[in-house]
């Protein structure tokens, strides 16, 4: 009987754990499945040891008010792992907290599995190094990484990303604005400033006034923005409220992906959200900013010349990026209107990024288990190859 460890830290964790573990009970069905899940993995018979909420902590002061709490939970998974060694560790992303978990573990002779890569190609790339010690298998969500770790002779797989899975290749945008009670026939432009507080509170204004200046060169333009909780949706309303004028501006508690499929256009801060417009086909503009100290620190420790993920699997610019000061509202809309407008870019822009959503579409959960499979039964795995040879 198999005992298979996973620890994850939030919820996307949670959700690619619960996919993984279904698709390991194919082939362990009588499997023990235990560590640090949430109630998506527990609803599949993980045996949560400890509430994955003590993991989910965001923030520098957070992380410090917790550290104590976190480094006893790792050091009591340690000592539980020793005593009772698993087949495999799977850590999937958290990677402050699981990879020196791995490293530990995997010193013990326990195999190792790091789900979802830390930003090491994007900067402090020296962390590397730590993950050479700490994973016998690396599994990445994109191919850009896959070739990273190949370059520094770490054992990787491209497992590809479950919303690429999920999401299908064509999206109406009729269904989506009746479900928001938007009009069907008008342009509509999709704003989202970050779902952080902060982030709200730097890029909320700017982006109302993009919307403002927008206007003056298309009237039929209609806005929406989706806030991610009720404190956000109310700082909008707020920074809404003190615009000069009264702008065509819905906004939507949660819904984050029915607007970005009702959209024509999408503004929206870096992150991952700029994939899920991606899989969605819809055009972007991708804006950030941070204060001067942070934006100089940034830009010395990064190694990509992008930010955005389209423009990263693309390896060029598909879509405007926006930064710092150059982010201004005249900016912004230049660029929102060009997409707007510019039909043949439009279309070749559509025909990318349908193509890249092929290339991501692998079914990640099946592909992440068979992997970990062929960790645990290297021996079938080569016999696996050998015949496919022979054929």
């Amino acid at each position: 009987m198999k005992r298979i460890a996973i620890v994850v830290g939030e919820t996307s964790g949670d959700m690619l754990g619960a996919g993984l573990l279904t698709s390991l009970r194919e082939r362990y069905p009588d499997a023990i499945f235990e560590g640090i899940g949430g109630p998506l993995m527990q609803s599949r018979g993980f045996d949560s040891l400890y509430p994955m909420e003590r993991l989910s902590v965001m923030g520098l002061v957070e992380v410090l008010g917790r550290l104590f709490e976190l480094l006893k939970i790792r050091k009591s998974l340690v000592q539980y792992w020793s005593e009772n060694p698993p087949d495999v560790l799977i850590g999937i992303d958290a990677p402050d907290f699981n990879l020196t978990l791995e490293e530990k573990l995997k010193a013990r002779g326990v195999k190792t599995v790091h789900y979802v890569s830390p930003s090491v190609w994007a900067w402090r790339q020296k962390r590397v190094i730590k993950v050479g010690r700490a994973v016998d298998l690396m599994l990445t969500l994109f191919p850009f990484e896959a070739r990273f770790y190949e370059e520094h002779r770490i054992p990787v797989r491209f497992v590809g990303h479950h919303l690429a899975d999920k999401i299908p290749f064509e999206t109406p945008k009729t269904p989506a604005r009746e479900t928001l009670g938007l009009d069907v026939s008008k342009p509509l432009v999709c704003l989202m400033p970050g779902s952080r507080g902060g982030e709200v509170e730097r890029l909320g204004p700017l982006f109302l006034e993009t919307a403002q200046l927008m206007l003056r060169k298309r009237a039929d333009l209609q806005f929406v923005i989706p806030a991610v909780s009720v404190d956000r949706r109310n700082q909008l309303e707020a920074q809404l409220a003190d615009m000069p004028l009264k702008l065509p501006v819905t906004i939507v508690l949660s819904q984050s992906h029915t607007c970005m499929a009702a959209a024509d256009v999408i503004l929206l801060a870096s992150g991952t959200a700029t994939l899920e417009a991606m899989l969605l086909k819809r055009p972007m503009v991708v804006s950030y900013k941070v204060n001067k100290v942070t934006a100089f620190l940034l830009r010395r420790m990064l190694k990509q010349p992008f930010i955005s993920l389209p423009n990263l699997l693309a390896g060029r610019e598909l879509v405007p990026e926006v930064l710092q000061e150059q982010a201004t509202p005249m900016k912004l809309a230049h660029e929102l209107i060009t997409c707007l407008e510019d039909q043949d870019t439009r279309h070749q822009l559509h025909e990318t990024f349908q193509f890249i959503h092929r290339q991501l579409r692998r079914n990640a959960d099946h592909e992440a288990a068979k992997a970990v499979i062929e960790l645990l039964e290297p021996e079938q795995a080569a016999g696996a190859d050998m015949r496919q040879d022979a054929h």
